[in-house]
Parts: C-alpha cells; sequence; structure tokens
C-alpha cells in the first residue's frame, strides 16, 4: 500500500499524508481528500492537474501516452521533441498531468505548484 505525500511545492510543507492503494489514479486520490490540486476537467484534457512527482524508482524512465503528451504540449510545459517520444525522464523535474498517473507499490511525494 504505497503512502503518497502531497506537499506544497512553494513552502515544502507536507499537507497531507495518504495511505492510498496501487493502482488509484493520483488526482482521485487529491480530489477525494480535498487536497489543493488545480484541475478543471479531471479527464487529461486541459493541462491545469500538473504536478512533480518523486519517488524510489528515480531516476528512470516512464513511458507517456500521446494525450498526456499533446497536453503537454499545448500547456507549454513540454517541447515538440518531448512530445514526439513516449519514453520520457523519471525524475522529480519532469512535468506530469495527476490525472494521468497511476499509484504502484512505491511511496511517492507529489509537489503541488501554487495556483495561476
Amino acid at each position: 500500500m504505497p503512502v503518497v505525500r502531497f506537499i506544497d511545492q512553494a513552502s515544502g510543507r507536507v499537507l497531507e499524508e495518504i495511505a492510498a492503494e496501487a493502482g488509484d489514479v493520483l488526482i482521485d486520490v487529491a480530489r477525494f481528500h480535498e487536497l489543493p490540486l488545480h484541475w478543471r476537467c479531471g479527464q487529461g484534457t486541459c493541462g491545469t492537474c500538473k504536478v512533480h512527482v518523486e519517488h524510489t524508482g528515480q531516476p528512470g524512465v516512464a513511458k507517456v501516452g500521446r494525450k498526456e503528451r499533446n497536453v503537454m504540449l499545448r500547456a507549454g510545459l513540454i517541447d515538440a521533441a518531448m512530445a514526439a517520444t513516449e519514453e520520457w525522464p523519471d525524475t522529480a523535474e519532469t512535468w506530469r498531468l495527476a490525472c494521468h498517473l497511476v499509484l504502484d507499490d512505491a511511496d511517492w511525494r507529489v509537489l503541488l505548484p501554487p495556483a495561476e
């Protein structure tokens, strides 16, 4: 059972520590616990649920689907070269969309950016 720590990126303060289930989608965990993860659509089309994630498997490689890549390109979070590949560096500096992130068994730290 993974533990997810939601961190305010500006202050570094832990907002919540949650025992989640492997297979849960990150945005659903945040919404269920009423955490300040900004989102509009919840379906992976708006790009507002961007987060940085830290976990024990880093650094590594993440497979990123076409929909997430296209949304992140439109939002200006990645460049065209990154949008053209489905394998991205899995690091704490890589933006990801919470609505596309499925939890595994590892503990995660989720850095929530300030509201725009």
